[in-house]
């Protein structure tokens, strides 16, 4: 060794940590936007899950037994009810009333609260007072309104009939049998439907109409366009996906219609008023055949919500411009 060679002096502190001097400050990960609303959704996805994914569960998989399940009643039957529900003279002459009810009643409801609407965007804040006054049949329950509308159309004894016979438009009030007559009894039984959700029509439609920008409508008068142009060019295409909606809520809850005829007609007379809701019902509760009620739910269930999506895709056409 060397004699100019001198030993390295000993080390007193401890050794520096290689592990920490490479260690650097690591970036958290932030979540999406995608991901954090998926964490807010999740709940209500779970409850709405347990309230209505389990029920359907359940109707679909009533709807291959028959009987009700108490005891040994209660057989696999594949897909027997289906056959049973699609072949059924009763089950399908009350879906064709089904249509013809929901027909009628959303079709009146959407051509008087566009009307109505078209009328409270008109007048401005000067309409708050008819608003009000307008959305008071919401807020009557459906089995009031179809007893107060029965008192009101029933036979000889109505109040509708008399008023017509004093102001001499019929000679006796058992002239027009509104509620006994097959004829007549869907459009009778529709109306408390129509009076009751015409409002929601209107409130929804209204809304849609208060998004319009007014310049569009300055920019047509400017152009000579008149009031029914203006309607069919400006009004009708920006409201499309309003009108999509409300069909398509209004749609449905016409088309189960329950509670309003059986109160007024009980599906009757000779069941000209009974619609595939009182169908279900009375399959299940008075024949006592759950399964094929629960088939038919089945199928009542698909098909409102093709019609659905076919009123999604043609009168929406999300995607697509105007």
């Amino acid at each position: 060794m060397s004699p100019t060679a001198q030993a390295a002096p000993p080390r007193t502190g401890p050794a520096p940590s290689r592990t920490g001097a490479a260690r650097r400050p690591r970036a958290r990960r932030r979540l999406s936007d995608r991901g954090y609303a998926t964490l807010l959704a999740a709940p209500a996805a779970v409850v709405l899950l347990a309230l209505v994914g389990w029920p359907l569960v359940r109707l679909a998989v009533d709807s291959l037994y028959t009987g009700s399940g108490l005891g040994d009643g209660r057989r696999f039957a594949g897909l027997a009810n289906y056959v049973t529900a699609l072949t059924d003279p009763a089950i399908r002459a009350a879906g064709g009333r089904t249509l013809a009810y929901t027909v009628i009643v959303v079709t009146a409801e959407l051509v008087l609260g566009l009307a109505v609407a078209l009328l409270f965007h008109r007048l401005g804040p000067r309409a708050r007072l008819l608003q009000t006054l307008f959305l008071y049949p919401l807020m009557i329950a459906p089995v009031v309104a179809g007893l107060l509308w029965r008192f009101l159309m029933i036979d000889n004894v109505g109040i509708v009939n008399e008023l017509l016979a004093r102001v001499g438009i019929l000679d006796s009030p058992g002239d027009i049998s509104w509620l006994s007559d097959p004829r007549l009894v869907l459009w009778s039984v529709a109306l408390p439907d129509i009076w009751l959700t015409t409002s929601f029509m209107t409130l929804v439609l209204y809304a849609g109409l208060q998004a319009i920008p007014p310049d569009l409508y300055e920019a047509a008068r400017l152009d000579g366009a008149g009031g029914l142009r203006m309607l069919f060019r400006i009004t009708l295409p920006l409201l499309r996906p309003i009108i999509a909606v409300a069909l398509i809520i209004r749609g449905v809850d016409a088309a189960r219609a329950f509670d309003v005829i059986l109160i007024q007609t009980d599906g009757g007379p000779q069941s000209a008023s009974e619609t595939l809701s009182l169908t279900i019902y009375k399959t299940m509760v008075s024949y006592n055949e759950p399964g094929t009620a629960a088939a038919t739910s089945t199928i009542f269930m698909i098909i409102m919500m093709a019609v659905a999506m076919v009123a999604v895709l043609t009168i929406w056409r999300p995607g697509r411009e105007s």
